[in-house]
């Protein structure tokens, strides 16, 4: 049967009892893919990959992360990387079988520390522009995006200026109403990005402990995993690729042309084609 275009919103419980807002696509019986959005993004981050892994016979459930989109803030300001792996942990426990895992950046860091880190069983995991180690650089260039508009914008096209100036191998939006979707427009008119200030002030903040603990949660990963990476990233280099390849030696790897940091939003069908291929061997619907 084909799915719904539509996708069923629901709720999940992550830790410290906080209420996550996900959206959820094909039959609840369905062995489970979670998609884990990279760090400022939402839930309709994913393009029309949910959608696609649905009519391949899973329920793709796309989460909106703490802090993030419709999901609960967390008024103990708890957003380091630890706090959202519980969160994916907490989830990946309601289900009866150990669901696969999509996770793009923080996400995906997420997903490394809730398995091979916390423990948690993953049926699969792909890793999404995203290691162990990753280019100070690239991290730089996020912060320095996520923190340059504290005001907000006045119109729609204004975010999408900003966005291509952002992602310039990208091409601007000529229709800039799907935007809309990763921000709240204020009582005062103008539009700010929907996560929660504390999560920017919390995340960017160094972790000396973190870098060691990802390398040990990758040494760890049992499960089947691949390693999707933007040929054009500015985050995760060619070498960062081959470390994280030396810590999980199962690993898979593909690394997708045209796409920078944000592969599912660059080249959304090559990006759901991996994916796609990738778990129908490691993590069949059938």
């Amino acid at each position: 049967m084909t799915p719904s275009r539509d996708p069923e919103t629901t709720t999940l419980t992550g830790a410290h009892g906080l209420r996550l807002v996900a959206d959820a696509w094909g039959p609840p019986s369905a062995p489970v893919v979670l998609l884990m959005h990279g760090g400022g993004q939402t839930r309709h981050s994913w393009g029309g990959t949910a959608e696609a892994l649905a009519t391949l016979g899973y329920r793709a459930i796309a989460v909106d992360a703490r802090g993030h989109g419709d999901s609960d803030r967390d008024p103990g300001r708890r957003y380091a990387a630890p706090d959202f792996a519980a969160d994916l942990a907490a989830i990946a426990a309601t289900f009866d079988r150990p669901p696969a895992v999509v996770g793009a950046s923080l996400g995906g860091n997420s997903a490394l520390l809730a398995h091979g880190d916390l423990g948690a069983p993953l049926g699969a995991a792909v890793f999404v522009d995203i290691g162990p180690k990753v280019e100070l650089s690239g991290v730089r260039r996020i912060y320095g995006f996520m923190r340059a508009r504290p005001d907000g914008f006045a119109s729609l096209d204004e975010v999408a200026d900003a966005v291509a100036a952002y992602q310039a191998h990208r091409p601007r939006p000529t229709d800039t109403s799907g935007l809309a979707k990763n921000l709240r427009r204020g009582e005062d008119g103008r539009w700010r990005w929907h996560w929660d200030p504390a999560f920017l002030e919390v995340m960017f903040q160094p972790q000396p402990a973190l870098p060691a603990r990802l390398e040990a949660a990758a040494r760890n990963l049992s499960c089947p995993v691949l390693l999707v990476r933007g040929k054009l990233s500015y985050l995760l280099s060619e070498e960062n690729v081959r470390d994280f390849l030396a810590l999980c030696p199962h690993a898979e790897f593909v690394d997708v042309a045209g796409a920078g940091h944000m592969v599912a939003g660059d080249v959304n069908d090559r990006f759901t084609a991996a994916v796609a291929g990738f778990l129908s061997r490691r993590f069949p619907s059938g």
